[in-house]
C-alpha cells in the first residue's frame, strides 16, 4: 500500500506559547516513516479530527515554534493557541478535537492514570517504530535517536 503525503503550506503567526496563527490546530507528524504515515492515514480516513495535518519535512517549524529534533521524536499538537503537546498527548489531544465519539477516547488518554500507560506505550511504539508494518529504513535512525 503506498501512502502519500501532501504538502502544506507555511503557518505564519507569534502565538507566544504556540506560534499558530491559523483557526484550526495543526498535528505535525515525521513523514518519513512508514508506520507514522499510515497511522495519519488512518486517523485522516477513521476519526477525522478537525486539524491540518502535515508532515514536518513540509512544514515551517520555525514558524510553529518546534524543531526537527521534537519532530523525528514525537507527533506534535500545535493548538491554534496554548501549548504544544507532543507523543500520547498530541494523539489524546487529537482525539479531543475529532467527532464524536473520539474525543472521549482523547479525555480518557489524557485522564493521569492513563496517561502514564499511554506514554509509555508510546514512547514503546516509537522505540520500536522501524519493526512495525510500513516501517522505512528512516524509522531505524529515527528510533535509535529516540532511544539515546
Amino acid at each position: 500500500m503506498t501512502t502519500s503525503v501532501t504538502p502544506q503550506a507555511s503557518f505564519g503567526g507569534a502565538n507566544p506559547s504556540s506560534r499558530n496563527n491559523t483557526k484550526r490546530p495543526i498535528l505535525v507528524f515525521d513523514g518519513d516513516c512508514g508506520f507514522c504515515t499510515m497511522s495519519v492515514d488512518f486517523m485522516k480516513r477513521w476519526i477525522r479530527p478537525r486539524a491540518q495535518i502535515v508532515a514536518w519535512q513540509f512544514a515551517d517549524l520555525d514558524e510553529l515554534g518546534l524543531t526537527q529534533d521534537q519532530c523525528t521524536q514525537a507527533v506534535q499538537w500545535v493548538p491554534a493557541s496554548g501549548p504544544v503537546s507532543s507523543g500520547a498527548a498530541a494523539v489524546a489531544d487529537a482525539l479531543r478535537a475529532s467527532p464524536v465519539p473520539w474525543p472521549v477516547v482523547g479525555v480518557v488518554l489524557a485522564a493521569p492514570v492513563m496517561r502514564t500507560v499511554a506514554d509509555r506505550v508510546y514512547k514503546l511504539i516509537a522505540t520500536n517504530r522501524y519493526r512495525l508494518p510500513g516501517s522505512t529504513p528512516a524509522c531505524k535512525v529515527a528510533a535509535q535517536a529516540t532511544a539515546a
